[in-house]
């Protein structure tokens, strides 16, 4: 059923009528929103068009947060959706999108699905992310970290990565963690963080006492 929802949703995309073979993802993705980026993966790729929707995708975002009115129109759930689909072609057609991207929004908006705009976009990063082969890892520490400490992390993190693959770090800080740091890489975690050594250590005293 999910393989024949995305094929739907492909053919959907499409600019042309000819039948396009699923492209596999080159990492899974979940959701309402894996589905649409999935998708559009998959007619991106069969056009060559995979950086220019990836571009048009950061485009759109980034336009949402400067422009609220854009934002607030289309995610007020009381717009109709012919205004929204109305709203969309206008807004592909000035900013320029590929016409994969715009059909995808369009999708969008008429599966009444305009409010997974980010999520979307944010999912086919990550497919686009994968397709590079680079791994998005986040280093969270209590404080910024010396440049020769940031050096250090880099490579124990490329340590971890395939041969093919490159690493693109970021770097957050979080005063809670109190020291140490909390590492992710893809979807694998690691907390190395001082809280989580103390909130150890209080539930061991609390066994004991």
């Amino acid at each position: 059923m999910a393989a024949r929802n995305l094929a739907i949703l492909t053919r959907q995309f499409s600019t042309s009528n000819a039948k396009h073979a699923l492209v596999k993802t080159p990492i899974p993705v979940y959701g309402i929103e894996g589905r649409y980026s999935a998708a559009l993966f998959s007619a991106a790729n069969s056009k060559d068009s995979l950086e220019a929707c990836e571009k048009d995708l950061v485009t759109l975002s980034k336009t949402m947060k400067t422009d609220p009115r854009l934002a607030e129109f289309l995610l007020d759930p009381s717009v109709k959706k012919g205004l929204k689909v109305d709203g969309l072609t206008g807004a592909c057609k000035t900013l320029g999108f590929n016409e994969l991207t715009k059909n995808l929004l369009l999708a969008l908006a008429d599966n009444n699905r305009v409010s997974y705009i980010d999520a979307v976009a944010g999912s086919y990063a990550t497919l686009m992310a994968a397709h590079r082969g680079e791994v998005v890892c986040t280093v969270t520490t209590a404080k910024p970290l010396e440049a020769s400490m940031q050096t250090e992390v880099e490579g124990a993190l490329n340590g971890f990565l395939k041969a093919n693959q490159k690493a693109l770090i970021n770097y957050a800080i979080d005063p809670s963690i109190v020291g140490g740091m909390v590492v992710s890489i893809g979807d694998k975690f690691c907390d190395m963080s001082m809280s989580s050594k103390l909130n150890k250590y209080s539930e061991l005293i609390k066994g004991a006492a």
